[in-house]
């Protein structure tokens, strides 16, 4: 039998539970963190661990264009075949596998299955798509189902979107130990899957999640000024694959070239891409 929150911390010592009206027992209200996280639990599996001079490309959208020298493409898990990543890695090449774990998407196979009373605020500019209330219990057999479809497609980790609704409007009343309990949840049921993961933009708790987590994804932590709160993740050396999108890093290339030296300077994995990750453009700061 699948054991839930309990496994998510070791020091975990209680778990508050709405009422027992059978339109509240799905929502789990847990705020029993303190702002300082145990080590993560050891699991008997082993899974890839990326360094900070690992590689990358990231598309999402579009034909996989396969021809890139990089150690790791990061790619669609729902859209992408099991005979791609297989292509992909008898090339040399890892496999890191994205979904959304954060939010509703009313386009992917498993939609009906989301509870509609764990469905929030739209996200902005992102049509079709709800903030998820991370506290549910159905949500979180949603995720462990996407984690058992990368395992079971041979993805060697994944990257989790919208890991960060507490920092949103998404309409539920979601606190920083909320995020902190899901992403912890997230990385214990990956790492006991033996698939790798990685923190996406949850800036804020990146010091106290790294230990957690393989890697880190950024959108344009450079324009946002946030980059120096993912360093914790280049002292581990764990990469941090970053992306920015901004149009004076595509036509300028001054502007671009000291985007790149910030980013060696850090030990990034910098990337500039289409915002619609579909591979019309691709430069890179490595």
């Amino acid at each position: 039998m699948r054991q839930k929150l309990l496994l998510v911390l070791p020091f975990l010592l209680l778990i508050g539970c709405g009422s027992t009206d059978d339109n509240t027992t799905e929502t789990q209200n847990v705020d029993t963190y303190s702002n300082t996280l145990a080590l993560p639990p050891e699991y008997n599996v082993t899974w890839y661990k990326p360094t900070t001079d690992t590689s990358w490309q990231w598309q999402l959208t579009g034909t996989i264009n396969s021809s890139y020298n990089v150690d790791v493409y990061d790619i669609d898990l729902f859209e992408t075949s099991k005979e791609t990543i297989e292509a992909l890695q008898s090339d040399g090449k890892k496999v890191i596998c994205y979904f959304s774990a954060g939010s509703f998407e009313d386009w992917r196979e498993d939609k009906d299955e989301f509870p509609i009373e764990a469905l929030g605020n739209d996200l902005d500019d992102w049509d079709g798509e709800k903030w998820l209330d991370i506290r549910n219990l159905k949500v979180r057999k949603i995720m462990e189902n996407r984690l058992d479809l990368a395992k079971s497609k041979g993805c060697d980790g994944v990257e989790l979107d919208n890991i960060d609704g507490y920092d949103n409007s998404s309409g539920f009343d979601l606190t920083f130990n909320n995020q902190l309990d899901y992403n912890t949840f997230l990385s214990n049921e990956a790492h006991k899957r033996g698939l790798s993961i990685g923190l996406k933009n949850d800036f804020e708790q990146a010091r106290l999640l790294e230990p957690y987590f393989d890697f880190s994804v950024s959108e344009e932590c450079f324009i946002n000024n946030e980059c120096t709160l993912l360093v914790p993740f280049i002292e581990a050396n764990k990469p941090v694959f970053e992306v920015e999108y901004q149009e004076q890093y595509i036509t300028n290339s001054e502007a671009r070239e000291e985007l790149c030296q910030e980013s060696r300077e850090l030990h990034f994995q910098t990337l500039v891409l289409p915002m619609e990750l579909d591979d019309t453009f691709r430069y890179s700061c490595q």
